[in-house]
């Protein structure tokens, strides 16, 4: 059996009671694989701190370790420091500290201009009270002028006090082995984790990846069309597709892995029982 690799699962918020009934039993279904820490999204502008806060203590509630996503844009230092003491009152030890975007209409972008902004001041109002995540982007940010300034964004957050890194999704590995390099040759040594999605919808894999800048590869892409609606077929290829993909980052030693559940356990538990055989 190979050595367990350490793991991490992400959720988000649910909007309906149904929804929340659902995602205690996913949560349930996962936590048979010892993760290491659950993270909770939080919207643009946190527009779902609520739904994000109620989840995370459910989590903690369960006895696993919760990490608040924490986004700044168009936030004030006041309302962050109270929301901040919030989740530490909650038992929150770990944060993954986002830029985040505005919502639409929503004017400037307040007190806080960077996810490095953010880290320093988590760093100075409450020293290592929390571990700090922050986004790491393989592929290059979407926003970003070039890869070499995208790079240059993830020093300054590590030199503001990130603990460790999460990546954005990726299908080729080629580009996070180079991305780490390249961090490691500025002098980056915190841990870069990859960010693993499943495959289980064509259609909302190419639209999200076209919006978030997450390259699906010509071959997967005409692959996922080709299958048109055959939903089993689709999710037979996605585990294929991205359990080879683990397996690779498992052996050339990555220090774990974030997986992206979309609020569902088969398809991460799939991934999860082929990493451990």
């Amino acid at each position: 059996m190979a050595q367990a690799l350490p793991i991490s699962f992400e959720f988000f918020p649910p909007k309906t009671p149904e929804g929340a009934v659902k995602l205690r039993a996913v949560r349930q279904q996962l936590y048979a694989q010892r993760p290491e820490f659950c993270s909770v999204t939080y919207g643009a502008g946190g527009s779902t701190q609520e739904g994000t806060f109620a989840t995370v203590a459910e989590i903690l509630a369960e006895g696993v370790p919760a990490a608040a996503h924490f986004s700044c844009i168009g936030a004030t230092r006041a309302g962050v420091r109270e929301q901040l003491r919030q989740l530490q009152g909650m038992g929150v030890r770990r944060l993954v500290a986002l830029r985040g975007d505005l919502p639409s209409g929503y004017g400037s972008g307040g007190e806080f201009q960077y996810a490095s902004d953010l880290v320093a001041f988590i760093r100075a109002e409450f020293g290592s009270a929390f571990q700090i995540e922050v986004a790491a982007y393989p592929e290059v940010h979407p926003q970003a002028r070039s890869p070499q300034a995208d790079l240059q964004a993830l020093l300054a957050k590590v030199r503001a006090g990130a603990d460790s890194a999460i990546t954005q999704y990726f299908f080729n590995t080629d580009a996070y082995f180079r991305f780490v390099d390249e961090a490691q040759a500025l002098g980056i040594e915190i841990p870069i984790v990859p960010g693993i999605m499943p495959i289980t919808n064509s259609s909302q894999l190419l639209r999200f990846s076209d919006a978030c800048g997450a390259e699906v590869p010509r071959w997967i892409r005409l692959r996922l069309l080709g299958y048109g609606d055959d939903v089993a077929s689709i999710q037979a290829f996605g585990r294929e597709v991205v359990g080879d993909l683990c397996e690779q980052l498992q052996r050339a030693g990555v220090p774990g892995l974030h997986f992206y559940t979309m609020n569902q356990s088969a398809p991460t538990l799939a991934l999860c029982a082929r990493l451990r055989q």
